[in-house]
C-alpha cells in the first residue's frame, strides 16, 4: 500500500473514532445524567472519562498528524481557505473537549460523593452538567463542519 492510502486510511479511521467516541460517550453520559441516579452517573462517568482519554484523546492526536501528512502528500497549500477554516474548527473542538473532560471528571466525582452519602445531586453538579452540555455543542457542530470541509474542499475566499 502506498503512503497516500496509508495516510488516508489512518485519517478516516481516526476521524471515525474521534467523532464516534465523542458522540457515543456524550450520549451515555447524558443519559446517565437523565437517570438522576448518582450510582449510575458515577459508574457511567468513570467509563466515559476513561474512554475519552484512551480513544477520543488518542485519535485527537492522530487526526492533525495524519491530516498534515495528507496535505503534504496531495500538495494542497497549507493556507488553502478550507484548511484554514478546518484548523480553526478543530481548535474550537479541542478547546471545548479539554474542559468537557474535566467537567465529566468533576460530575462523576460529585455523583460518587452523593452516592456515598446516600444524598441527592447538588447545585454544583447541576452547574457542572449545564456547562458540560453547553460546551459539547460547539465541538460536535465544529467537527461536523470539518467532515464537510474534508470532503468538499471548497474555495472559501
Amino acid at each position: 500500500m502506498d503512503s497516500y492510502l496509508i495516510a488516508k486510511t489512518l485519517h478516516i479511521i481516526s476521524s471515525t473514532i474521534l467523532f464516534g467516541f465523542g458522540a457515543g460517550t456524550a450520549w451515555y453520559f447524558w443519559n446517565a445524567h437523565l437517570s438522576r441516579d448518582p450510582a449510575t452517573i458515577a459508574r457511567v462517568g468513570a467509563m466515559v472519562v476513561r474512554a475519552d482519554w484512551i480513544f477520543t484523546g488518542a485519535s485527537g492526536i492522530v487526526q492533525p498528524a495524519s491530516g498534515l501528512w495528507l496535505v503534504h502528500l496531495t500538495g494542497h497549500p497549507l493556507d488553502s481557505s478550507w484548511l484554514i477554516v478546518t484548523y480553526g474548527l478543530y481548535a474550537l473542538a479541542f478547546a471545548c473537549w479539554v474542559p468537557v473532560v474535566r467537567l465529566q471528571i468533576k460530575a462523576q466525582r460529585l455523583a460518587a460523593a452523593a452516592f456515598a452519602k446516600r444524598g441527592a445531586l447538588g447545585p454544583d453538579y447541576e452547574r457542572t452538567m449545564r456547562l458540560w452540555f453547553a460546551l459539547g455543542w460547539p465541538a460536535f457542530l465544529g467537527l461536523t463542519a470539518v467532515f464537510w470541509l474534508m470532503v468538499a474542499k471548497p474555495d472559501l475566499w
